[in-house]
């Protein structure tokens, strides 16, 4: 028999016992023939059933996580494999850099020269493939995670450039999968859409500390009042123009780090002599 039917005649027979132990005890207080036996049967019998309900709600739930968090493996595992297969294409590029390396030492005569032109060509090969700084996202622990991380930074903006710094390749967090891409994923939307041409800096921080992740994203900021910063996280506000769906977001991430006890802080921070907006949430 097929789950589908399995599950339609285990409800049927739930609320057929349900209504068939309403009514046995129902009849027993209308007629008064009262029978302590009966009567402790059929509270039995609400009881088994009750429970067999809240039993079937449990198991029912936690097959729904799974199912979501196989959906979110198969989707987001993918990104992950073109980034192996981008690295894979890219072998023979390198062997080639590599022996243009081992060779210059005949063009050269001078030894100072060689390391400054082994130097130069070594940080204009590693400046010009972008993709190097993203391959510690393939060591860490939560694959779902650095799936999703990758494939936002490929789809983000062309004129936007991205900086991840993994501080620790073993997350841990006690948040279900799904929620934690959800408020990951806000975060990382709410940088990017702030972006513009000018203000094209994104930088990401992935740690985990004491059992809890650690998501730190930095985006560079222009004419936002400090008295603003506060209600980054209240319902419908939002520093973007827009129809009334916009502000939710933020106000989203924090409710749903709220219930599995995090915490999830709204800042600002200044690098390289800009101003940056930083969220960082903890969970």
């Amino acid at each position: 028999m097929v789950d589908w039917a399995r599950k339609f005649l285990y409800r049927i027979f739930c609320g057929i016992a349900l209504l068939v132990s309403v009514y046995l005890v129902l009849d027993f207080l209308i007629s008064g023939t009262f029978d302590y036996r009966v009567f402790i049967m059929s509270i039995l019998m609400v009881v088994v059933v009750i429970w067999g309900i809240v039993d079937w709600r449990k198991s029912y739930l936690l097959i729904q996580k799974k199912e979501t968090e196989l959906k979110l493996y198969q989707l987001y595992i993918q990104p992950l494999e073109e980034l192996v297969k981008e690295i894979r294409a890219k072998q023979h590029e390198f062997d080639n850099h590599i022996n243009a390396i081992l060779n210059m030492h005949l063009t050269v005569d001078d030894y100072s020269e060689l390391v400054a032109k082994q130097s130069e060509y070594i940080t204009e090969v590693v400046k010009d493939d972008e993709s190097r700084q993203y391959l510690q996202l393939l060591r860490i622990s939560d694959k779902i995670l650095a799936g999703f991380l990758y494939s936002k930074i490929v789809r983000a903006p062309s004129f936007v450039r991205t900086e991840i710094d993994v501080k620790d390749l073993e997350i841990i967090s006690g948040i279900s999968e799904h929620h934690l891409i959800e408020i990951v994923g806000i975060l990382v939307d709410n940088a990017y859409e702030a972006c513009t041409e000018e203000l094209s800096r994104v930088m990401m921080e992935l740690d985990s500390q004491n059992d809890r992740l650690v998501f730190v994203v930095k985006n560079r900021m222009r004419n936002v009042k400090l008295e603003d910063i506060g209600k980054f996280f209240e319902k419908g506000y939002s520093t973007k123009s827009g129809d009334g769906k916009r502000g939710l977001g933020l106000y989203r991430a924090k409710q749903l780090t709220a219930r599995y006890g995090g915490e999830i802080t709204v800042s600002t921070d200044f690098i390289d002599n800009r101003n940056y907006i930083c969220l960082k949430v903890v969970i």
